[in-house]
């Protein structure tokens, strides 16, 4: 849980203090790394780095006041990075500037005490001060690390609890089952199989597009930085990209929170929950060349407004949190939206075809609201097939489809 912190001037130095020393220190071990490995053709370890801190510490006595294990913690940022990069999961590591380093980490519970009880209280770091603090934790219980984060002028505090077995315990599993479909239009059709409901988009990002746009346009008209040439930016500039990164910040803040009302008022009802499995980065992805690439953009711009990564990750966690069940349906091979919930017969249907008639059937629903049910069916295990693709379909899940089964028949469904 992330709660804000409130410093005053002197403790606000100090924050701004520790993040730098950290930041160089990460900096540090980066280019030892390469130093190392370019000039004498050895690997560094983390290990080798963690012992050396000592000796570092008497060089750059200034690291002597800060906690040994926030040290540890940003090396084993910098061989975290590294790992990454080997692995070919991330890019080569770079050196941070401080304004690309967000903050540090306390481990364990030394270098830090926490005064609450989940909701506000008070924060105290060593060599720092106590910070007050506001915010609420669904969950309390025994602190186990603590990061200081700076995002957007603002510092917070993000805290990992264990919490007790015995609170989560005392909740009462819901009981319902449904399915969700995600859209643009719908941001989510919802169904249990008889009733259904649909959340329209709330468009953050369009009902702000031209405040965006006229704050972007004031920003243009300033000095902007060119380090090539070495001009800096004007005082108006950073006044007038402020401005953008305000609004920005709002939209986001906006979306996340709709996001978390969104997935808390489905999770207080259902246990199990059957969506599709969307590859958002793929479907996100710009255009070819020639291939209508402005209604492309704005496609991307509402599945990106909408945010249908959070949607679905939100509503995992917190189904997850509850000890419920979340299926992702392979949508390749269930076809959610070509599929008929009643029948199982399989027609293939254009984005513009908004309603689902089946002319084997003639069961006729609403195409997100049919998708949802198949999506639902289909993880239940009580789809109709056809003999149109979904004998060689795989199962809900190649390791715990039995449990998921058993979950939905629990869930009375």
């Amino acid at each position: 849980m992330t709660f804000r912190l409130y410093p005053n001037k002197q403790i606000l130095w100090s924050l701004r203090y520790h993040r730098k020393l950290h930041k160089d220190l990460y900096n540090c071990a980066v280019y030892n790394r390469f130093t190392q490995y370019q000039k004498f053709n050895r690997s560094v370890s983390y290990f080798e780095q963690q012992n050396s801190l000592p000796a570092f510490k008497e060089v750059w006595t200034e690291y002597k006041e800060i906690n040994s294990q926030a040290l540890q913690a940003t090396l084993k940022r910098v061989d975290f990075a590294f790992e990454r990069w080997f692995k070919g999961l991330g890019k080569r590591p770079r050196f941070k500037s401080i304004r690309h380093y967000s903050g540090w980490t306390y481990p364990a519970k030394s270098g830090y005490s926490v005064e609450s009880n989940g909701e506000n209280g008070y924060l105290n770091l060593s060599k720092i001060g106590r910070i007050q603090m506001r915010g609420k934790a669904k969950y309390w219980g025994i602190t186990t690390t603590c990061t200081i984060v700076y995002h957007n002028g603002k510092w917070y505090a993000s805290i990992t609890v264990d919490v007790l077995d015995q609170v989560l315990q005392t909740e009462i599993l819901p009981t319902g089952a449904i399915g969700i479909d995600l859209g643009c239009k719908s941001a989510l059709s919802i169904t249990d199989g008889e009733n259904h409901q649909q959340i329209q988009a709330p468009k953050f990002l369009r009902n702000a597009e031209q405040l965006i746009k006229k704050a972007s346009k004031n920003k243009r008209r300033k000095q902007a930085p060119n380090r090539k040439k070495k001009i800096k930016a004007s005082r108006r500039y950073k006044k007038a990209q402020s401005k953008v990164s305000k609004i920005t910040r709002k939209v986001a803040n906006q979306r996340q929170n709709w996001v978390h009302q969104v997935a808390a008022d489905i999770v207080s009802g259902n246990s199990f929950v059957a969506t599709e499995n969307l590859q958002v980065i793929k479907m996100t992805s710009k255009a070819k060349k020639g291939k209508r690439k402005k209604q492309k953009a704005g496609l991307n711009k509402s599945i990106l407004d909408v945010g249908f990564g959070m949607l679905r990750s939100t509503i995992k966690y917190k189904v997850e949190q509850i000890g419920g069940v979340f299926v992702e349906v392979p949508t390749k091979k269930v076809k959610p939206s070509q599929t008929c919930p009643k029948c199982g017969h399989q027609h293939k249907k254009t984005l513009d075809i908004r309603v689902h008639n089946c002319a084997v059937c003639g069961y006729s629903q609403d195409r997100d609201i049919a998708a949802a049910q198949v999506m639902l069916y289909w993880a239940k295990g009580t789809l109709p097939e056809s003999g149109t693709g979904f004998a060689v379909a795989e199962s809900p899940s190649s390791t715990t489809s039995t449990s998921k089964c058993k979950q939905a028949d629990r869930c009375g469904n």
